[in-house]
C-alpha cells in the first residue's frame, strides 16, 4: 500500500519552512526529515520516516506558490549563507553560482529539490 505525503506548498516562503513542512508532513508535527540538501536526499532512501521499501508518494500541493518562494532570490540567499561558512576553496565557485542567481539564471532551490526528490528518492513526486 503506497503512504502519501503531503506537502502544502503555500505554507512554504523559504528553505527553513520547507524543512519544518517536509518534516511534519513526514514525521508529524515537530518531526525532522534533514536540514539541507544532503541530509533530505539520505532521509529520502529511507529510515526516516518512509517506509524502507520505497512505496509512498510525496504530493506537493500548491507547489507554483512553492516554486516562486524557493526562486532565484531564496537561492541567492542560500549561496550567500554558504559563503559564509564555506572553505576558502569552494568560495570561486559559490560566487559564480551566486551571481547567476542574482541575475535570475540557474538552477533555484526548487528546482534542485525536485531532482534529488525525483533522481534519488525511490518513492514518486506528484505536483498538483
Amino acid at each position: 500500500m503506497t503512504i502519501t505525503y503531503v506537502i502544502e506548498g503555500r505554507e512554504i516562503t523559504d528553505l527553513d519552512s520547507f524543512w519544518r513542512v517536509i518534516g511534519e508532513a513526514v514525521n508529524g508535527p515537530g518531526g525532522s526529515f534533514g536540514r539541507n540538501l544532503d541530509a533530505f536526499a539520505d532521509c529520502l532512501g529511507g529510515g526516516c520516516g518512509t517506509p524502507d521499501d520505497g512505496d509512498f508518494t510525496l504530493e506537493w500541493r500548491d507547489h507554483d506558490l512553492s516554486r516562486r518562494a524557493l526562486g532565484h532570490a531564496e537561492t541567492a540567499r542560500q549561496l550567500r549563507l554558504r559563503l559564509g561558512r564555506a572553505h576558502a576553496s569552494h568560495h570561486e565557485r559559490l560566487r559564480a553560482e551566486l551571481a547567476r542567481a542574482e541575475a535570475g539564471e540557474g538552477p533555484t532551490v526548487f528546482d534542485q529539490l525536485v531532482d534529488i526528490i525525483t533522481e534519488q528518492a525511490p518513492g514518486t513526486l506528484r505536483l498538483s
